[in-house]
């Protein structure tokens, strides 16, 4: 996997945000009625696009949809943001792919001002060559189109020299779509058989295998 260009997807694989998403998701269900005991049940929105979440798990319109998510942000800008934190040994992993020259790129669904924001906060932005993500009106929220993005503005022509990094299917299937190579890891939110079922071209257990992967 000597590749040149390394996408990650930014939740669950570069910080864990369930804290932040959680809360945000609660607060937006809240102003539905909707009360959630246990947070562990709203784990399954970390990787898909709010919009989509909100109507496959709640049965909302798409009206419905856009009030909530204009609700999870009202608690995600200023305080879900940063309820969050970095995994243990990534940013040694981003900064000594750094050192050999590799170009690291950000693959998010997320608003790609609340990804900038994450990373500026942790220290991670000097890292990355680019941040691509969605816009706040649901412009390129599913990863397929995150990821043909990023491509197309880095300029990558060389489809092999590329990867996705990812815990969840649509990091998987958007990288088989955009025509690139994948690395499932097992430290997010994903599991082994949805990474594997999505066609995962590797997996990794943790960050040691990853950067065994990777170097």
């Amino acid at each position: 996997m000597q590749k040149q260009y390394i996408l990650f997807d930014l939740d669950g694989t570069i910080t864990d945000p369930a804290i932040g998403i959680t809360n945000s998701v609660m607060y937006a269900l809240n102003k539905f009625g909707i009360n959630v005991d246990d947070r562990k049940e709203l784990y399954k929105f970390i990787g898909p696009s709010l919009w989509e979440s909100f109507q496959n798990y709640y049965g909302f319109s798409k009206e419905e949809a856009d009030k909530a998510v204009k609700y999870y942000r009202e608690y995600f800008k200023d305080k879900g943001i940063f309820e969050n934190f970095v995994y243990e040994g990534m940013q040694d992993l981003l900064e000594f792919l750094k050192t050999r020259d590799k170009i690291l790129i950000v693959a998010t669904s997320k608003p790609a001002v609340f990804a900038n924001r994450i990373l500026e906060h942790f220290g991670l932005i000097k890292c990355f060559d680019f941040v691509a993500g969605s816009e706040f009106d649901g412009t390129r929220i599913n990863k397929d189109e995150v990821i043909a993005y990023a491509l197309e503005k880095c300029e990558i022509n060389d489809l092999s020299e590329a990867v996705m990094i990812g815990d969840r299917k649509y990091d998987i299937i958007g990288a088989k779509n955009a025509g690139i190579d994948s690395i499932g890891v097992l430290y997010g939110y994903g599991s082994l058989e949805e990474l594997k079922a999505a066609g995962a071209d590797h997996v990794a257990k943790d960050i040691n295998e990853l950067t065994k992967l990777l170097c």
